[in-house]
């Protein structure tokens, strides 16, 4: 009796330590690519643009970059925090935003100043103190990291100039 206890505990640990290998050399698939909707943005392929695309971080807080469906809009990006959740999403070289007026409220972030427009979900900021306009897609929720680790990237790849704001309306 003894015996068979024995024989029966340590095929239970043998299935354990199995199953607990198995679990371990399973790999988690990849992300899928994501879709970054097409914009206007005519300066997309501005030398300020390339620099900008070149000195983006990888990771944004819990968001990671994330691969582009193919065709990939010129001087795009995108992170997400899990594979089918909301993206993070910058575009460089927009139009200057229709709203944006010299009574325009703007928000510094480090040393870059940016332009709110709201959105169901998600906020856009802009740059509006560059040579481009870069333009920054917040899911909600997302917290003040990406925002803040993208102005520094735009500080450090785009000169500050004095904004050029619409006519007020």
């Amino acid at each position: 009796m003894v015996a068979a206890i024995g024989v029966a505990v340590v095929a239970v640990v043998a299935v354990v330590a199995l199953l607990a290998v198995a679990a371990t050399r399973e790999k988690t698939p990849p992300p899928a690519p994501v879709a970054i909707a097409a914009a206007p943005a005519p300066q997309a392929g501005s030398d300020g643009c390339k620099a900008l695309m070149a000195n983006l971080p990888d990771d944004l807080d819990d968001y990671h970059r994330a691969e582009a469906m193919a065709p990939v809009p010129l001087s795009t990006a995108a992170w997400q925090a899990e594979p089918g959740g909301d993206l993070v999403v910058l575009r460089c070289g927009i139009d200057r935003p229709d709203d944006f007026s010299a009574s325009a409220p703007l928000q510094a972030v480090d040393d870059v100043l940016w332009f709110r427009i709201p959105g169901e979900g998600r906020t856009t900021w802009v740059a509006v103190d560059r040579p481009v306009y870069v333009a920054l897609t917040l899911p909600e929720g997302s917290g003040a990291t990406p925002i803040q680790l993208l102005s520094r990237a735009v500080s450090k790849a785009l000169p500050a100039v004095t904004p050029d704001p619409g006519p007020v309306r």
